[in-house]
């Protein structure tokens, strides 16, 4: 299993199962494992906080039934995160990942990070904390210490396939200056092989693809890539 708080020889490669033929979820993820990625990566859609459903936490219980050994990264979009928690964490998720923006004070009614991590942790799972394109960093920084993984996204969340957003790299290497070590920086959002240095030069050491992996004629060559980018 991935120990996430080591500081990985190269980026990380997640792949983002939203991208994948669903009809051969296990067939897809085996594939794209056996070529060299480190991560599965699961986006968890509510239909409010973003304008898309998708899987759930029965979708990591197959993943954790057929990959014991894999890393599973869970990125909740969802309106009450600390609703989902115990769900999750019985399923076999190794990381939790829960949005700023649905947090206080961002939102009065919202989680508390500092709860929402402790309790994240207690039941044995990494916490991260996520910031959309146009949310600044800085609402991270009194969380930075406490979290295993910061995800800041580089499109729009709801749907993958989007063009990735180069502002955002500011972004990344202010936040890299501010974590420590043990804490993963991930993007996700139009990551190939293009785009996939830029992030690494801003600090980013887990790269999350979706579409330019699993629609990959070579996945082999794009994992490499990622692998390789500086």
């Amino acid at each position: 299993m991935l120990e996430l708080r080591s500081i990985p020889p190269h980026p990380l490669v997640a792949a983002s199962i939203l991208s994948a033929d669903f009809g051969r979820i296990a067939e897809e993820c085996r594939d794209v494992l056996a070529r060299g990625a480190d991560i599965l990566h699961v986006d968890v859609m509510d239909g409010h906080f973003v304008p898309n459903l998708t899987m759930g936490a029965d979708m990591v219980k197959g993943l954790r039934r057929h990959f014991p050994d894999t890393y599973l990264d869970v990125h909740l979009m969802v309106e009450r995160p600390d609703l989902f928690l115990d769900m999750f964490a019985q399923a076999g998720a190794d990381n939790f990942s829960f949005h700023l923006e649905v947090s206080q004070p961002a939102r009065s009614d919202g989680v508390s990070p500092r709860q929402l991590i402790q309790r994240i942790h207690s039941l044995g799972m990494d916490a991260g904390m996520v910031i959309n394109p146009p949310t600044a960093p800085d609402g991270l920084e009194p969380f930075l210490p406490d979290l295993d993984m910061v995800l800041m996204m580089s499109v729009h969340p709801g749907r993958s396939g989007q063009k990735f957003i180069g502002d955002v790299l500011a972004k990344a290497t202010w936040l890299k200056q501010r974590i420590g070590p043990a804490t993963r920086l991930e993007i996700d959002g139009g990551i190939n092989l293009d785009t996939a240095p830029l992030a690494a030069a801003a600090g980013c050491d887990v790269l999350v693809t979706a579409s330019a992996l699993f629609g990959a004629g070579d996945r082999t060559a794009v994992i490499r890539g990622l692998h390789a980018a500086r």
